[in-house]
């Protein structure tokens, strides 16, 4: 695997069929984790069409982690009915960490943690272009959405830093 991708689902706090079919792993809103359909080495090869389809352009030696939630959201002063919660960023992030050490990515690396918004615009041939997941973290509303990568990858490492 080269990288983890971060998405919010657009759905409600429950992970439904689809969700489980297009992310490796799924966080629901108490923090619960949610495993997908396909196991993230199936992205190692997409040509069989036995993978998960998280990121346009993207998908291949990439584990999708997605948020459940976020249905409606408009922006920061619109955000839905299902906004993100601090206990899910928190699951998903330690998440992140248990991933990078299984397989051995390199968190330095600003491309190995991106969120599908952020590879998309690093991206802009890909239909992934124009993603909104995710620009903003209900949780912390003060991350701006070009420090969100960032961000994710210092809570990663901080995870990392405190596994034993």
């Amino acid at each position: 695997m080269k990288r983890i991708i971060y998405h919010w689902s657009g759905g409600s706090y429950l992970p439904n069929e689809v969700d489980r079919a297009h992310y490796h792993y799924i966080i629901d809103e108490k923090g619960n984790i949610h495993e997908g359909i396909y196991k993230p080495e199936d992205n190692e090869n997409c040509n069989d069409n036995k993978y998960a389809a998280h990121t346009g352009g993207g998908n291949s030696f990439s584990i999708g982690i997605a948020f459940a939630g976020m249905c409606g959201f408009n922006s920061r002063k619109n955000i839905g009915k299902y906004p993100l919660t601090k206990k899910q960023c928190e699951a998903g992030f330690e998440l992140g960490a248990k991933l990078v050490k299984k397989y051995k990515l390199n968190i330095e690396n600003p491309l190995v943690i991106q969120t599908h918004y952020g590879f998309g615009q690093r991206n802009p041939q890909t239909s992934s272009f124009g993603k909104i997941d995710i620009v903003y973290l209900p949780p912390y509303p003060e991350i701006k959405s070009e420090d969100i990568e960032k961000f994710i990858r210092k809570k990663i490492k901080w995870y990392i830093n405190n596994m034993e």
